[in-house]
């Protein structure tokens, strides 16, 4: 078990109650990420508290009744699956970063330039998130936080999650190969033509257009044409 000094608190509030336990912080994370985890290991007791710090242990009868069982792992699991975990200083700081990157990458994927219609490079996302003061929040994910921050960088910067229609003509000869590639992405129309090559309109994100793009010219050595038709 993890030491007492060693261990954050996890809760859980449910039908008005709260319930805690005590746990490593790293394994906890570990468990919300998917991964296993030795239970003898992640607690640092076997109790579950309506208040760790005043030392108020949760009634047995209302732990089964919330959770439907007083197995200590499987009411560990719940708690820290759909409940909060502490952070500490040093945990918080890298998920921080961590997020930040993952917003900074979702938005220069996803967003784009409507004056250009091109992508914003991460470095001025980056800054423009600094000069705009923007908080990322290291307990959401990128996606849940990137509509709030899209309209907070609108401010400073010309951005939108516009995503476009593009149609890629395909010539017989690399058709076949090109077809597999054109199926990852989201297709909105297909014609095969009588000379065997292949239009297709998709909806794609501007990051996706580039790994379309790029997988496109490795199987067609760049033979192929594209045309942007409208945004949506």
């Amino acid at each position: 078990m993890v030491k007492l000094e060693e261990a954050v608190i996890a809760r859980l509030e449910h039908s008005g109650e709260k319930f805690e336990i005590l746990v490593d912080p790293e394994l906890a994370m570990d468990l919300k990420k998917g991964k296993n985890v030795n239970f003898n290991e992640l607690l640092a007791s076997d109790l579950v508290f309506k208040d760790q710090r005043l030392g108020e242990i949760a009634k047995e009868e209302l732990v089964k009744k919330v959770f439907g069982t007083t197995s200590i792992e499987e009411i560990a699991k719940r708690i820290i699956l759909h409940g909060r975990v502490q952070l500490t200083t040093d945990q918080r700081r890298k998920m921080l970063e961590q997020r930040r990157k993952e917003v900074i990458s979702m938005i220069a994927r996803n967003a784009v330039n409507p004056q250009t219609n091109a992508p914003h490079p991460e470095k001025r996302i980056e800054i423009a998130l600094q000069e705009a003061k923007i908080q990322i929040d290291p307990s959401s994910t990128a996606a849940e936080q990137m509509n709030g921050i899209i309209k907070e960088l609108k401010k400073l910067i010309p951005i939108s999650l516009e995503k476009l229609e593009i149609a890629v003509k395909i010539r017989a000869i690399h058709a076949g190969r090109a077809s597999a590639v054109l199926h990852k992405f989201e297709i909105k129309k297909e014609e095969w033509q009588r000379d065997g090559s292949i239009i297709v309109v998709l909806e794609l994100t501007p990051g996706s257009k580039m790994d379309l793009f790029n997988e496109l010219n490795h199987v067609t050595h760049g033979e192929f044409d594209s045309k942007i038709l409208e945004k949506k």
